[in-house]
Parts: C-alpha cells; sequence; structure tokens
C-alpha cells in the first residue's frame, strides 16, 4: 500500500512539472530596459569585432548587457557573465587595438569609490540591432 502511494505522488509531481516549465519568466528591470531601447529595430548577423569611434561609451544595463552606439546601429554585448554588470564599476578596456573592440577583449571592473578591483567582463559577440525601413 505505501509502495502505490509513493508511485502516485511521483507520478503527480511528474504530470505537474512540465506545467511550471512552460510559465513564461518575468522580465527583469534590466531586461526591459534593453526592450525598449531595441523596439523598432531589427536583428542582424552577431559579428567578432565593432569599430570603435573616438571614446563613445558604452551604456550598461545593469545585469543584462552592454550598449554601444554607432549611427542608427546599437551593438548589444549580452558579455558571458552579465551579472557583473552595474553602474557602480567603472569600467578600463585591458586589451583594446586600435579602432576595433572584439569578443577576446575584457573589461576590468574597479570601484568608483575606492578603485579596487571588483570583477572582469568577458565580452562575447556583438549583436547589430538597426532600424527598420518603416521606422526610419
Amino acid at each position: 500500500m505505501l509502495k502505490r502511494l509513493a508511485l502516485a505522488t511521483a507520478s503527480l509531481a511528474l504530470l505537474a512539472a512540465p506545467a511550471q516549465a512552460d510559465e513564461p519568466a518575468e522580465q527583469t528591470r534590466g531586461e526591459a530596459k534593453l526592450a525598449d531601447m531595441l523596439e523598432g529595430r531589427v536583428v542582424g548577423e552577431p559579428q567578432n569585432c565593432i569599430r570603435t569611434i573616438g571614446s563613445r561609451p558604452f551604456t550598461r544595463i545593469d545585469d543584462t548587457a552592454l550598449v554601444y552606439e554607432i549611427g542608427d546601429t546599437l551593438w548589444v554585448n549580452y558579455t558571458r557573465n552579465p551579472e557583473s554588470i552595474d553602474d557602480d564599476d567603472v569600467m578600463v578596456i585591458d586589451k583594446f587595438t586600435g579602432t576595433r573592440l572584439c569578443r577576446t577583449d575584457q573589461i576590468t571592473l574597479r570601484d568608483r569609490l575606492s578603485g579596487f578591483f571588483n570583477g572582469v567582463l568577458f565580452l562575447d559577440d556583438f549583436v547589430p540591432y538597426t532600424k527598420s525601413d518603416a521606422n526610419s
């Protein structure tokens, strides 16, 4: 009897699990901010490197991504560790060669007040989002 009850309980648990997995996850504040920035834009083919012009800053979206704007294109780098993106840190690009920033480059994070090392951001592919013809 006890064995049948245990099997029945296990069966119910297995039936309930897929229903929980199908529920959509709620967007974080950073994901919502990025979605607003990308609204009306069309995603392009990810690139290993982007050409950087002057000293334009990244837009940091906490716990989500870095965004670099060139003309009508927003280049989004989700990084390999987006949870480390935080406005409280100063970003120092370690391996910046010429006018390109590549997925192999790293960004050192320093505490804004003390200047102490606070981690590293590992870049990933840069994904372009351009304004669609309808929005131009």
